[in-house]
C-alpha cells in the first residue's frame, strides 16, 4: 500500500485495515464475511482489528476461520479488552480467550476498549506483564481523551502506549483541537474507527454533500473512497472500515491510490471545519 503508519515500536503497518465489529454475528453470512476479510488482505488490508465484545467474541471466531488459511506471520492482528477484564487475573483469561478464539499464539496489538473500575496502573501493568511474556507485542487503549492519555503518560509504563483508538471522520473532527495535537507530539498514533461514519443521518449527509460527491468525480472514485482518503492523509492515522462484502473491501482499499491535494482538503475543510474548542470524543 502507498500509504502505512510507522509506530512508535519501528512497526509499519497499512494505513487502511479492517474493522469487525458487528461481524460473525450471523450465521446467513459467515462465509461472505470470512471472504471479505480475506480479500482485504490480499489488497493489502493486513491489519485486522477485533474485539472481545462484538458479538460476545462472534467476530473473533469468525476472524480465527477467515485467518486460518493464511501467512499468521504477514497479519498485524488487533483485539481489545473489556474494563471489567483489565485487572487482577481476569486479563490473563480474557486475552487467553481471544487468541483460542482467533487460533493464535499472540497479537501484534492488545487495547484497553475504554476505562473501567481497575485502577489504570494496574491495567499498564498488566499489559506490561503479557508482552514481556509474548503472549502480546504491544499494547494501545481506545476511548481516551486527552485528559486519559496526560494520566496515562504520568504512570510507569504508561508510555509504552502506541496507540488510541477512536471515533474520527470528516464529519467528527473534535479530537483536532487538543487531543491528535498531543498524539502527534506524543508519538502515539491515531487507529480510526467508523471512518465512514457508518450509521445514521450523519452517514447520509456525508455521502450526498456536494464537495465530496465533486471530489469523488474528480478522482474517479466514491464518496467513501474520498472519506477513507482524507481519513489517512497525515501518515498518521490507521483507517479500519467495516465492511460484510468482499466487493465493498476491495473499494475501500481503493482509497489507498488517492492523494488529495491541499485545494481538496481546503475544501472539505469548508464543508467540515476543523473545531474550535474542545470537544468531548464522539461515539456515532
Amino acid at each position: 500500500m502507498k500509504h502505512n503508519v510507522l509506530l512508535a515500536n519501528g512497526v509499519t503497518v497499512p494505513a487502511l485495515g479492517q474493522g469487525t465489529w458487528y461481524l460473525g454475528e450471523q450465521r446467513n453470512r459467515r462465509q461472505q464475511e470470512i471472504e471479505g476479510i480475506r480479500k482485504g488482505v490480499e489488497a493489502g488490508m493486513t491489519l485486522i482489528d477485533t474485539a472481545e465484545m462484538y458479538g460476545n467474541g462472534a467476530a473473533e471466531d469468525m476472524l480465527g476461520e477467515a485467518i486460518s488459511t493464511l501467512d499468521r506471520s504477514q497479519l498485524f492482528l488487533v483485539s481489545k479488552v473489556l474494563p471489567g477484564n483489565a485487572g487482577g487475573t481476569r486479563m490473563r483469561r480474557a486475552l487467553e480467550g481471544s487468541l483460542s478464539r482467533m487460533g493464535v499464539k499472540y497479537l501484534d496489538l492488545y487495547l484497553y476498549h475504554w476505562r473501567g473500575r481497575y485502577p489504570l496502573q494496574e491495567t499498564v501493568d498488566r499489559l506490561e506483564e503479557l508482552k514481556a511474556e509474548g503472549l502480546i507485542k504491544a499494547w494501545g487503549v481506545s476511548n481516551f481523551d486527552i485528559d486519559d492519555m496526560e494520566e496515562l503518560w504520568r504512570l510507569p509504563g504508561g508510555q509504552n502506549c502506541l496507540v488510541n483508538q477512536v471515533l474520527y471522520h470528516t464529519g467528527s473532527r473534535g479530537i483536532e483541537y487538543s487531543l491528535l495535537p498531543w498524539m502527534l507530539k506524543h508519538n502515539v498514533a491515531l487507529m480510526s474507527y467508523c471512518p465512514l461514519a457508518q450509521a445514521g443521518s450523519l452517514r447520509n449527509g456525508l455521502f450526498r454533500n456536494r464537495t465530496l460527491v465533486e471530489l469523488a468525480e474528480k478522482y474517479h472514485a466514491t464518496v467513501p473512497q474520498i472519506l477513507l482518503a482524507w481519513n489517512i492523509r497525515n501518515g498518521h492515522t490507521i483507517a479500519i472500515p467495516r465492511s460484510s462484502k468482499a466487493e465493498h473491501t476491495l473499494d475501500n482499499a481503493k482509497a489507498d491510490q488517492i492523494i488529495l491535494t491541499a485545494e481538496d482538503l481546503a475544501a472539505i475543510d469548508r464543508a467540515y471545519p476543523a473545531p474550535t474548542h474542545k470537544e468531548y470524543l464522539d461515539m456515532q
